[in-house]
């Protein structure tokens, strides 16, 4: 009769891919430019060799680091049918913590836009699920819309609410992470149509 034991290797190939992803996330953070694999190596406290070892390329950790963003969920809860002002911030805080964390590698991704299929459909993916999410959160008011008004109003959200534009808040004028959000919170209000009564 064997006895399983967990597969130790298996555990350390797992670790070390997450400290590979968080030292690039990390370094493209600090030096506003992609990472060299050293220095992806050097911060995960790994050799070079644990990079091509777990990923094959810098290209392939890359996509892994950028596949981070679309790991939470994109679900509501219960907050989809919360009053108009608890639904707003919610919304906020959630794109917020997520750009505030995610810009460094946007920019990377950004500056990569074209050379990637697989980075493409990624892209593409993270915009459809900003919408979906503006979708829900703001079905109440944007049913009371025409689907041209209803159309435009979403895309104002979108480019509201996009990545460039938390950095230009929080770099370019110097927004606290309060104050980014408030002026979020500000221009949706003003976007939005009356909520309908219940």
């Amino acid at each position: 009769m064997s006895s399983e034991r967990p597969d130790g290797r298996r555990e350390r190939t797992f670790r070390t891919r997450k400290l590979l992803i968080e030292a690039y996330i990390n370094v493209a953070g600090e030096k506003k430019r992609r990472p060299k694999t050293g220095e992806v190596a050097l911060r995960a406290g790994v050799s070079q060799r644990s990079v091509f070892e777990r990923f094959g390329s810098l290209d392939a950790l890359s996509l892994a680091a950028f596949d981070h963003i679309l790991e939470p969920s994109m679900s509501t809860g219960d907050l989809g049918k919360a009053d108009r002002q608890a639904r707003i911030r919610f919304q906020v805080d959630v794109r917020a913590r997520s750009c505030e964390t995610w810009l460094p590698v946007w920019r990377l991704v950004a500056s990569a836009h074209g050379t990637s299929q697989a980075l493409e459909e990624r892209v593409e993916e993270v915009r459809a699920l900003t919408r979906g999410r503006l979708e829900l959160m703001y079905r109440p008011e944007l049913d009371t819309l025409s689907e041209p008004a209803r159309n435009a109003v979403l895309i104002a959200l979108e480019a509201l609410t996009d990545w460039a534009c938390w950095g230009r808040m929080r770099e370019h004028y110097g927004h606290s992470f309060d104050q980014a959000c408030n002026a979020w919170i500000e221009a949706i209000e003003r976007l939005l149509p009356p909520t309908p009564a219940s």
